[in-house]
Order: structure tokens, then C-alpha cells, then sequence
């Protein structure tokens, strides 16, 4: 069973940084690919980032290419998305998901979503 809390969110500065943690208190963390979606107001919910399970492959959104960097800690059931050089139209709400296939995530139709955290980017 996969079982997702993330956290990490808050209010942030244009150009400033955040890193977004996602813990799995399940006991599949090694078998699954790992990512992260966001939801903006009145936008559908859209692919970010995400981490095969051993955490050799890594697939970004072309808009947050060379700022975010997706990454797992396997002893601590954490995937991580360091966030830097924040842009307004970066605030949304964050989404950590899993799925067991690297390819399929980016589909978004998986079963397995945390609640969300927000993350709010002020000009």
C-alpha cells in the first residue's frame, strides 16, 4: 500500500527557493517511480518531475527544466523536489504521486496522490 504526505510548501520570494519533501509510509517505496504534479487556480492539474525507482532516471516539464531537481532517499522512503529560482506562475498546489511504471506517471492517472502542499511565489 502506498500511503504519500507531503510537506515543505510555504510563501516564497520570486527567485527564492524551496524544497518539497514527499514520505511513503507504505512499505512498496523501492518498487514504485516517483513524481510530482501541481494544480494552479483554474488549471488543470500538469506533470512537473519525476524519479525512476532506482532513482537513475529523471524526466522534467520543459518550464521548470534547469531550476527544479527531482531526487529519492530510499533508507527514508523520501522523494525530494528542490525547487529554485521560483517564478510567480510557479504557485500552485504541489502534488507528490506514484505509479510503477516511469513512463506511465507522466500520464497522471495513477492511483496513488498525497494531499498536496501549497506553494505560493510572490512578485
Amino acid at each position: 500500500q502506498v500511503q504519500l504526505v507531503e510537506s515543505g510548501g510555504g510563501l516564497v520570494q520570486t527567485g527564492g527557493s524551496l524544497r518539497l519533501s514527499c514520505v511513503d509510509s507504505g512499505r512498496t517505496f523501492s518498487f514504485y517511480a516517483m513524481g510530482w504534479f501541481r494544480q494552479a487556480p483554474g488549471k488543470e492539474r500538469e506533470f512537473v518531475a519525476a524519479t525512476s525507482w532506482s532513482g537513475g532516471s529523471t524526466r522534467y516539464a520543459d518550464s521548470v527544466k534547469g531550476r527544479f531537481t527531482i531526487s529519492r532517499d530510499s533508507a527514508k522512503n523520501t522523494v525530494y523536489l528542490q525547487m529554485n529560482s521560483l517564478k510567480p506562475e510557479d504557485t500552485a498546489v504541489y502534488y507528490c504521486t506514484a505509479e510503477s511504471s516511469l513512463r506511465e506517471l507522466e500520464f497522471g492517472r495513477q492511483d496513488y496522490w498525497g494531499q498536496g502542499t501549497q506553494v505560493t511565489v510572490s512578485s
